[in-house]
Formats: C-alpha cells, sequence, structure tokens
C-alpha cells in the first residue's frame, strides 16, 4: 500500500480510502466486517463514512468492528460527515453550530469512539454563515473532538471563501475536500482542483469507478441485468444507464481503459484506480464495495504503474466536452502566458 499526508496536514493515510456507504445496505453487517478486515490486511489504513449512510447503520458496523479489532483500530484514520437529515426537525439538517454539535456526538457514539480524524461537512449550506460552521469546527479541534476537517462536494468558490475565512479568523484550516471524480466525470478540474492545489486540499475523490461504469461491466446498447446497481435500478441517479450508453464519449473512454487493462492483463477497474491515483491533488482514492472479491481487485490498483503515454491516451480520451471559452482550448491557453512576452 502507498501512503500519502491528508491534504496539507501531518497524518499520514493509504492512498485507498475504504467507502462505507454500502455497509448496511447493499452490504449486512458480516459482510461489512469481512469487508474491513480484508481493506486493513491489505495495508489500508483509511476509512469513511458519514451519519447519513444507511440513517447510522453504517458508523454503528464501524463502530462495533472497532471495539473487537483494538490492533487494527489504533491504525485507522478515522473520516465521517455531518450535514444531512438525521431527523425531521428544522435543526436536524444543516452546518449550524447547533446540528453540527449534535451530530457529531451521535456520530462518536454510534462510532464507540472519543475522537474523529477527519470530519468532514457533506455539503453546502446556504443558510448558515460560513463564519459560523468553521468557527464550531475550530472548537471541535480545540476540544479534541477531531482532529481535522474538510468539505464534500464544494464548488471551486465555496472552498476558497472556507479557506480565506478560517485563515482570516485565525481559525484551523481545512485539509481535504471529497468531490466526484473519475474518467468519467471530471468537470471539477475546470475549478475545484486548481482552488484544492491553490490552498494545500488534498482530494478523495468518491465514485472512482463512475458507478460501475469504468469496471467494464457494461456493453453498448446492452441494457444492465442482475445483481449490479443499474441492473437493479437502470435509472439510477447520475450514473443511468440510457444517458451514458447514448454518449459517445463514454465508449471511447471504456475502450480506451479495456486496451490497457489488456495490456497488462488487469482489470478495467484497476487502470480506472490507477489513472484517478495518479492525478493532481489527488490523497485517497474511496473505494466502495459490496463483495471483499471486488474490494480485493480495487486495492490491486496500487501496484498498477502506468506509462505516461498510458495516462495521457487515458486523459485524451476522458477529455470533458465543453465550450470553447472559458473552459475549451481558448480558454485553458489563457491562463498562462510565456516568460517571454508576446501572444
Amino acid at each position: 500500500m502507498e501512503f500519502r499526508t491528508l491534504g496539507r496536514s501531518g497524518a499520514v493515510v493509504s492512498a485507498q480510502a475504504l467507502g462505507t456507504m454500502t455497509f448496511g445496505a447493499e452490504a449486512d453487517e458480516e459482510t461489512s466486517g469481512e469487508i474491513l478486515t480484508a481493506f486493513t490486511e491489505g495495508g489500508g489504513t483509511f476509512v469513511d463514512t458519514a451519519d447519513v449512510y444507511s440513517a447510522g447503520v453504517s458508523e454503528e458496523i464501524i463502530g462495533r468492528w472497532l471495539g473487537t479489532h483494538p490492533t487494527e483500530a489504533a491504525q485507522i484514520v478515522l473520516a465521517t460527515k455531518g450535514r444531512f437529515p438525521m431527523g425531521d426537525g428544522p435543526n436536524d439538517v444543516g452546518l449550524s453550530r447547533r446540528h453540527l454539535r449534535a451530530a457529531l456526538e451521535a456520530s462518536l457514539t454510534r462510532l464507540q469512539v472519543e475522537h474523529i480524524d477527519l470530519y468532514q461537512m457533506h455539503a453546502w449550506d446556504a443558510l448558515t454563515p460560513i463564519e459560523e460552521t468553521l468557527r464550531f469546527l475550530d472548537d471541535a479541534v480545540t476540544a479534541g473532538k477531531i482532529s481535522y476537517y474538510g468539505f464534500s462536494n464544494y464548488l471551486g468558490w465555496q472552498l476558497t471563501k472556507a479557506v480565506r475565512v478560517a485563515s482570516a479568523s485565525g481559525f484551523t484550516a481545512p485539509v481535504t475536500l471529497q468531490p466526484q471524480y473519475n474518467l468519467l466525470v471530471r468537470d471539477i478540474e475546470h475549478e475545484v482542483v486548481p482552488a484544492s492545489l491553490d490552498a494545500g486540499i488534498g482530494l478523495l475523490p468518491w465514485s472512482p469507478l463512475a458507478g460501475g461504469w469504468l469496471s467494464g461491466k457494461y456493453e453498448r446498447d446492452v441494457p444492465p441485468t442482475g445483481a449490479t446497481r443499474l441492473g437493479e435500478n437502470p435509472e439510477r441517479g447520475m450514473e443511468a444507464w440510457e444517458a451514458r450508453n447514448a454518449s459517445e464519449r463514454t465508449w471511447r473512454v471504456l475502450d480506451a481503459v479495456a486496451a490497457i487493462a489488456e495490456a497488462h492483463s488487469v482489470s478495467a477497474s484497476q487502470v480506472s484506480l490507477a489513472w484517478l491515483g495518479a492525478q493532481p491533488a489527488v490523497t485517497s482514492v474511496i473505494l466502495g464495495a459490496r463483495t471483499v472479491k471486488q474490494l480485493n481487485d480495487n486495492m490491486a490498483a496500487v501496484d498498477l504503474e502506468l506509462s505516461a503515454d498510458e495516462l495521457g491516451r487515458l486523459t485524451d480520451a476522458s477529455a470533458p466536452e465543453m465550450d470553447d471559452y472559458p473552459y475549451g482550448t481558448a480558454g485553458v491557453k489563457q491562463r498562462n502566458r510565456p516568460v517571454d512576452g508576446g501572444r
């Protein structure tokens, strides 16, 4: 396993994190425990969850596993999130001091720990002043409830605002951002990645296989069936079958992934994960798995070293389709200039 620092902090985490959204939903407690054990046996040290995953059940499963695996627990860097509703009241949601205090205490109880290594704001809250949220997080660090904090699903300007307000106020600085990022979803490279690099923020990409698309399990114009996410629900959210199947870019990317996977005699998932792990600002790629078999295949991506040519082929095949300005060729060209002047 490769290890990296958690953003601009001194904490060290595995370059792959275990995402646990499946715990209590697509994976029962026994399977979830087997996944946690396999992850730590493979050298993984970074476990990510959220209070809203299976309405708290994911945290509870992790808490019970940590209690019965003290040796492994001592090495785990534990991350969770708060922001989404865990009740029906008007204060049971958001990033207000009131809600975050209750959310953090509830997560500590479910996880059966006194301290969380990384506490993340699960999404932006337009109703709560950023100063209120950041002050709460700074206080939580001072109180020893959390070591670090970060964000999830923030836009570039939201991340930059949070970083600047924290700095101006003398608050503890954020260290991470958890965005959707993969070969099929690269829009964050326009604003979020540059903002993260500027602030020294480490990226923790979720959905690294685009909901299973980048695993190579789907065929063109063949609707999925069986025990897969899209087989069970072809209209599932952002990875819905019809729209992605109709996109020529989807199959251009998958063809490039398949060709490189064949050349290395590895899975398409490993190629897709290796590309993502090599991108600027990426600290740790979040792996989600229903089974130990899936997890083991994904974890093998750390041993796959793609050449500069292979990385370039994947980057070119997956280039986002944007208008020419400000994110197209002309806009990108204007983001820099020659030292010796001229056009």
